[in-house]
């Protein structure tokens, strides 16, 4: 079974799926991350679009049209012939043994079902049918290798990882596909022939994220602003109208979902559950609860221990980088016209968001800014921070709380050259140093830590206050 290597990142899974092959024994191999993240590809690849037999299900199909796909897709890959339709799921499985027990007795049969959770329909008995073929046939052998891949990671942690029936304990192997990082993505467009400087790619990484599917669209010959026009903004971009197909494709009452994060969207450090019931209008319960952790299964928002003393309170924030751009710039056709975004470069509106954006990037990049204070090896809280006393208030852009009695209180800065502390931004990053010491009344040593796109301007402000420095090459360690 050959493969190819054209594959960009992904080494640890590519490692762990040639470890799988070369077992002695049956594995089930659960692989499970956000839509157009890259599962399908790096499957098809990897095993050089060679399999036993491989089906995708259908979205939005019935029983009668998932059987049908799954007959068609058995006729074309098998030599057996049959008279008559499957009328049932436990049929068709039995019908997938009879064709694997046919094939080359000397070789892994590689069974690969991609979008395994549109396959459960209602009343449909999918999964039972499954749990009979895995349990009372590929499990009792040394040489199939079944891997099943859904968007629908909820689905996926429910129905497979914590299931209470046939397939409690059953899955062998498990494989979360995450975006790619910042190195990974340079990766990707290097690998397409873009000549953009890591400015530029940083830029691209704040609108579309680390989603292979989308970086994949971007266009060499185009620069980065021109590209992000003809996705996003242009009449027919392919993603103007990706919003719709991520929530609506995932979630059958996707409207709830939509509208937790939009809610979440208008806070960039992170809301309580309570705060979002108070401005969704969502009820508390297992709705919101189940909501918020499909989502989070999902890869659209994340959750974290907010930094506090006295009380450990869980925070939500929105972290898909596209659903985020969408909410601020595409959703209410604010920002509409010929070349809209060429245009909005120096704009105010864009100069925010990239602010929040930054922050955001430096979040899901804390490995690489760890690496950079030399910090790798020592266990850390990594958060944002808001809180006041009766007379100041303050926001921290991320907080890196070390088991070493130390924290580096980080502002992240993003700016086309060098970046300059002033007099007036020195006094206003004194009175948060304090307001943070005050209300959180820490013992450990607090290092001011500069986060910025090229450095900081080494003026007086600055060798006064700032402890640490990380730039923006580093985030692409």
């Amino acid at each position: 079974m050959s493969k190819k290597t054209v594959v960009i990142g992904r080494k640890k899974e590519l490692q762990k799926l040639s470890t799988i092959v070369q077992s002695k024994k049956s594995e089930f191999l659960a692989v499970y991350g956000r839509r157009r993240v890259g599962k399908t590809f790096l499957i098809r690849e990897y095993f050089n679009y060679s399999f036993a037999f491989q089906i995708s299900g259908l979205a939005n199909a019935d029983t009668n049209q998932q059987l049908f796909n799954f007959d068609s897709a058995l006729q074309k890959q098998s030599s057996l012939q049959f008279n008559s339709s499957s009328e049932n799921w436990l049929i068709a499985f039995q019908r997938l043994i009879t064709h694997l027990e046919t094939a080359d007795k000397n070789e892994k049969k590689v069974v690969f079902f991609d979008e395994l959770p549109w396959f459960d329909t209602h009343s449909s008995d999918f999964v039972i049918a499954l749990e009979h073929f895995w349990n009372s046939w590929a499990s009792n052998r040394k040489d199939v290798l079944l891997i099943v891949c859904g968007s629908a990671a909820s689905w996926m942690v429910n129905t497979l990882f914590n299931h209470t029936g046939g397939l409690h304990n059953r899955i062998t192997q498990k494989m979360k596909i995450e975006p790619f990082t910042l190195r990974e993505t340079e990766e990707l467009l290097l690998a397409k022939n873009g000549i953009f400087d890591r400015y530029q790619i940083l830029q691209l990484y704040m609108v579309l994220g680390g989603i292979p599917y989308y970086l994949d669209a971007v266009q060499p010959h185009l620069s980065v602003p021109q590209n992000i026009q003809e996705l996003l903004f242009d009449s027919g971009g392919l993603l103007k109208n990706e919003f719709f197909n991520l929530y609506r494709s995932l979630f059958r009452k996707y409207e709830i979902y939509e509208k937790v994060v939009e809610v979440l969207s208008t806070k960039n450090e992170g809301m309580q559950r309570s705060e979002i019931i108070k401005l969704s209008g969502i009820s508390s319960g297992g709705t919101l609860t189940k909501v918020l952790s499909d989502l989070e299964e999902s890869g659209f928002i994340r959750s974290y221990v907010a930094f506090d003393y006295k009380n450990k309170n869980v925070l939500y924030r929105l972290s898909d980088y596209y659903t985020a751009f969408y909410l601020r710039f595409i959703k209410d056709g604010k920002f509409q016209g010929e070349n809209i975004w060429l245009k909005m470069l120096d704009h105010p509106t864009l100069r925010s968001w990239q602010g929040i954006a930054f922050e955001q990037v430096c979040m899901d990049h804390i490995n690489p800014v760890k690496k950079a204070l030399g910090i790798s090896g020592i266990l850390s809280n990594d958060v944002s921070w808001r809180g006041g006393t009766a007379e100041k208030s303050a926001q921290v852009d991320l907080l890196i709380d070390r088991r070493d009695q130390v924290i580096n209180l980080c502002e992240c800065k993003f700016s086309m050259d060098t970046f300059a502390i002033d007099k007036d931004y020195a006094e206003k990053l004194r009175a948060k140093m304090n307001v943070f010491k005050t209300v959180t009344n820490t013992q450990k040593a607090v290092f001011l830590t500069m986060i910025t796109t090229y450095g900081l301007e080494k003026n007086k402000y600055a060798l006064g206050m700032v402890q640490n420095e990380v730039v923006m090459d580093d985030l692409f360690a």
